[in-house]
């Protein structure tokens, strides 16, 4: 089984020939190379079965920040310290990190559990000593007497959710006002031919046999945690008990279940139940249990209702599920070098964000819409211009899977090229229908012109006010020391059961195509990724480790209809579901917080990081309450007419030309103490030297900074 999965991937071969290659050259060494011995040890508490502590690092023996070729470290007998004395290149600066993992083959294939994440890495400094056993081991996550461990996120296993948002429906009169207990639990079915009509159906009966207990497998690898969005105490996925997760009425059970083949797992969900008589230290009794197959499984995420059985093979009920299904992607891969997913400077809060660049534009009451077309290059341009830390746009899919910037789900097609509009010449297509070239070649309207037919904006000749500008052209052209908070558009289901766009492109897809993008041309760019809906922003979270995320959210609102699912429902939920999931925080609506502004307090207790938006910020006086109140971004409208800074320009930018004077300094510094060389008639500026005495976090160009050098020895 585990030798067929490798050959499943045919990469791997390739890998493994390579690595041997690069391990040959190891071991016959280059002449000029020196390497010295290092014992890394460390403490790593409440380790779960099978889960190993690896190290990975910036040189080629600790598998330069690759984390399927992290080294595993032994552990010492009925110890948690881990250890293993690795040859490390002398005289030279190494980067390391420690991570919790799954080695399913060592140095080809790893399932990290958990990393260190602080943004500082450990270092061995050229000229360190090494430390024998008598020294205690430093512990895990622990750097610089700050604590930062997050949960790892997919590589090459798949993640399956399964959303409990109702109480299972129990026929029988003695289960009348009972909770049940969940438990989920994933089951092999690779030893029959499941293409077989009735290979599956066998399986499961024989299953239930009881000179059968073992024919359904716990599949190696697997493994399952839970969480519930209200009785918790801060904490992420647990693993489940032995008798599961009670789900109560209002509550909601999320399980989350790790497997490396979702086509061949089935999932068996039992109910347990505690008799009214039950005393201290007694078990529930079985009550039933049904099973959910892999071709449930169909798409992305669903919904399903499965029969329950009783354990007398009786009908006893019906329960209903949600599902979400997370596939590791082909199209990119990070490393364990740097994660921003939770970072945030204490310095940053208050921060101006232009809402859709520099603002709506396509509102009912026209005198307070923006003047510039909303989600264009313009637009952002000119939040950019007013001194916009972030600014906040909407990105969605073409038919060609191209991510553009655009609000609305759906827009106008004008059967013709005209100014005046009449009933008949428009027609509303799904956005996701048509491609880039067609979007930009048609005539297109916002709905609000369709249904006013009072088109707004005549700049088809002016470029930057073209709607539909590509997510790749904002990065590359947009000032890198402005941060982007980039507003992932998904379909929500409302509480009336409707939903906001039928079909969507399937969200595996969806989200993978916008973080290639991202993750491939981003640079060092601050950027900031959120969603309404609670599923993208987990998949987000999971699929990669770089860009933290934040949930979107309304709250309790009078202007907005209430959506389906229950993480919706509530600050208090969101803040839940955040926590859960390991978001750095949530961005909620003005509305409710000024409804209730001791909300804003649950979440920054929870270690959140929050934002707000809505038309309620369109006003000078609700912006400074707000920033009073602690809230770290404020999203608005107008950011030319409404934003109260002094000096337009970013708060990143200010920090880059802080750092870039730090920086020169410390070269002037140093060109003052070494003489230079009689062949060399100016400064050098020896970045490498300077770099460990500057905030990594800045994003600075080196030309940039050689050029003010330069203007700063001419002053001398």
């Amino acid at each position: 089984m585990q030798r067929w999965f490798f050959l499943e991937d045919p990469d791997n071969d390739l890998r493994r020939r390579r690595l041997g290659v690069e391990d040959a050259g190891s071991e016959r060494g280059d002449e000029e190379a020196k390497y010295r011995l290092w014992l890394f040890r460390v403490r790593a508490p409440d380790l779960k079965p099978g889960e190993t502590v690896c190290v990975t690092g910036s040189v080629n023996e600790l598998g330069q920040w690759d984390p399927d070729r992290c080294v595993p470290l032994d552990q010492e007998e009925e110890s948690e310290v881990w250890f293993k004395e690795i040859n490390v290149p002398d005289k030279q600066e190494i980067r390391y990190r420690y991570c919790v993992c799954v080695v399913i083959e060592s140095g080809l294939q790893v399932i990290v559990r958990s990393w260190e994440t602080n943004l500082e890495t450990r270092i061995i400094d050229p000229g360190a000593k090494a430390v024998g056993t008598d020294v205690e081991p430093c512990t895990y996550g622990d750097l610089d007497v700050t604590t930062r461990i997050d949960r790892g996120w997919i590589t090459k296993e798949t993640i399956v959710q399964f959303k409990f948002f109702k109480a299972p429906v129990l026929w029988r009169p003695r289960y009348k006002n009972r909770y049940a207990f969940i438990k989920v639990t994933p089951l092999n079915l690779t030893r029959y031919h499941i293409n077989s009509p009735t290979s599956v159906a066998e399986a499961l009966e024989e299953s239930l046999s009881t000179d059968n207990q073992d024919t359904l497998e716990t599949p190696k690898f697997a493994f399952t945690e839970v969480a519930s969005l209200y009785e918790h105490n801060g904490d992420t996925f647990q693993p489940q008990p032995q008798f599961g997760k009670q789900l109560k009425d209002g509550d909601a059970l999320v399980f989350q279940c790790t497997v490396l083949f979702p086509s061949n797992i089935a999932f068996l969900i039992d109910l347990y139940i505690y008799s009214s008589k039950a005393g201290d230290g007694e078990p529930p009794y079985h009550a039933g249990f049904c099973y959910l197959l892999p071709s449930t499984l169909h798409s992305s995420l669903g919904s399903a209702v499965l029969p329950v059985t009783s354990t007398k093979h009786r009908p006893l009920g019906q329960i209903e599920l949600e599902y979400l299904v997370i596939r590791p992607s082909s199209n990119f891969k990070c490393d364990t070098e740097i994660t921003y997913a939770r970072y945030w400077k204490n310095t940053w809060c208050g921060l101006d964000v232009g809402h859709r660049g520099s603002g709506s534009s396509f509102k009912m009451e026209t005198q307070n819409c923006a003047e510039v077309r909303e989600n264009t290059l313009a637009s952002l341009k000119t939040a950019i211009e007013h001194g916009a830390d972030f600014v906040e746009f909407d990105v969605q899919l073409s038919r060609d899977l191209v991510p553009i910037i655009y609000h609305d789900f759906h827009v106008c097609i004008a059967m013709k090229r005209k100014k005046q509009l009449e009933e008949n010449d428009m027609l509303e297509l799904p956005l996701k229908e048509l491609t880039l070239e067609q979007l930009r070649l048609l005539k297109v309207y916002h709905l609000t012109e369709g249904k006013s037919k009072n088109p707004r904006f005549f700049d088809e000749d002016l470029e930057e006010h073209q709607p539909f500008p590509t997510l790749l052209q904002l990065l590359e052209v947009l000032d890198p020391h402005v941060g982007f908070n980039i507003e992932i558009k998904w379909t929500m289901q409302l509480d009336d059961g409707s939903y906001e766009l039928k079909d969507p492109i399937d969200m595996n897809v969806y989200v993978d195509t916008v973080l290639e993008v991202v993750l491939k041309h981003a640079g060092n760019r601050k950027i900031i990724f959120s969603s309404f809906n609670p599923d993208v922003c987990t998949m987000l979270r999971l699929k990669q480790n770089k860009y933290p995320i934040m949930f979107l959210t309304i709250g309790e609102s009078n202007k907005y209809p209430r959506y389906h699912d229950p993480r919706c429902f509530k600050i208090e939920a969101a803040v839940h579901h955040a926590v859960m999931t390991e978001l750095l925080g949530i961005n909620v609506h003005t509305e409710d917080i000024l409804r209730d502004p001791s909300q804003v307090k649950l979440a920054t207790n929870a270690g959140l990081i929050i934002f707000c938006w809505g038309d309620d910020n369109a006003d000078k006086a609700t912006i400074k309450y707000l920033k009073e109140l602690g809230l770290h971004g404020i999203i608005y409208d107008k950011i030319d007419e409404y934003s109260m800074k002094e000096v337009k320009e970013s708060i990143f930018l200010v920090e880059a030309r802080e750092s870039q004077k730090e920086l020169i300094r410390l070269a002037v510094a140093n060109s003052e103490i070494e003489p230079a060389s009689p062949s060399t008639k100016e400064r050098i500026l020896d970045v490498e030297r300077a770099r460990p005495f500057i905030d990594i976090s800045t994003a600075t160009s080196l030309k940039s900074l050689e050029s003010r050098l330069s203007d700063y020895q001419n002053k001398e």
